[in-house]
């Protein structure tokens, strides 16, 4: 590919917008070079004046740089009538159980599954899981500190699906809030409570069940003896 010709300035941004519209993830200044013989400085430079030019015509899609690459998105201006559109041949969404787990793993990543019940206040294992399957959510190793649990954190895909560049542009969870009560749960429950905190509350109950089975151990080794 060394030999590749650059292609023509006049013919690069029309090429850029038939690969960006067949792509089904966000793709690399870098990656878009080695394919058309451009400069990634030369690519990227395209790539931002076409998304100023849709930005200024007010287009129904935006491109966007996120999660390290460029893609079309839709504009949010039309949200409601995309959602409703989609939703009428895709019912695979995730369901409140599925946003409100996603969300604190968001938030707190890296959190074991006893950290997301612990916030959630319900056993949240099936939901982790399914959100592991659907490639939202990735094991990133080990909580030495509570019994080698597994900890997760988000994905590309997550990124990706929520258009974001990186997790410092996760908004604030209180501007999603419907009312005060919301916005209040939010301040306890996902934003202003300790993880740590909270963990060690579940491991303080771990022992106390464990002190009940050494007792119950002792016990029946007791009247094991005596008789």
């Amino acid at each position: 590919m060394s030999d590749l010709q650059s292609m023509d300035s006049g013919l690069l941004k029309p090429t850029l917008e038939a690969m960006l519209l067949v792509a089904s993830e966000p793709v690399s200044a870098v990656a878009l070079s080695k394919i058309l013989g451009n400069t990634p400085g030369e690519i990227a430079g395209a790539l931002a004046e076409l998304s100023a030019e849709y930005a200024d015509a007010n287009r129904g899609f935006q491109l966007r740089e996120v999660a390290g690459g460029w893609r079309l998105y839709t504009h949010p201006a039309y949200h409601e009538q995309v959602e409703e559109f989609v939703l009428s041949w895709d019912t695979k969404k995730l369901s409140q159980a599925a946003l409100e787990t996603l969300a604190v793993i968001a938030y707190h990543q890296p959190v074991t599954r006893e950290g997301v019940r612990a916030i959630r206040g319900v056993n949240s294992d099936g939901v982790v899981s399914s959100l592991v399957d659907k490639g939202l959510v990735r094991e990133i190793g080990r909580d030495t500190n509570h019994g080698q649990a597994i900890l997760y954190s988000t994905t590309q895909v997550f990124l990706e699906r929520f258009g974001l560049k990186s997790l410092k542009a996760l908004p604030d969870l209180e501007q999603f809030a419907p009312d005060e009560e919301s916005k209040q749960f939010i301040r306890e429950r996902l934003s202003g409570r300790s993880i740590d905190s909270t963990l060690e509350d579940i491991d303080e109950d771990l022992d106390e069940e464990r002190e009940l089975l050494e007792v119950d151990e002792d016990n029946a080794e007791a009247s094991s003896d005596n008789d």
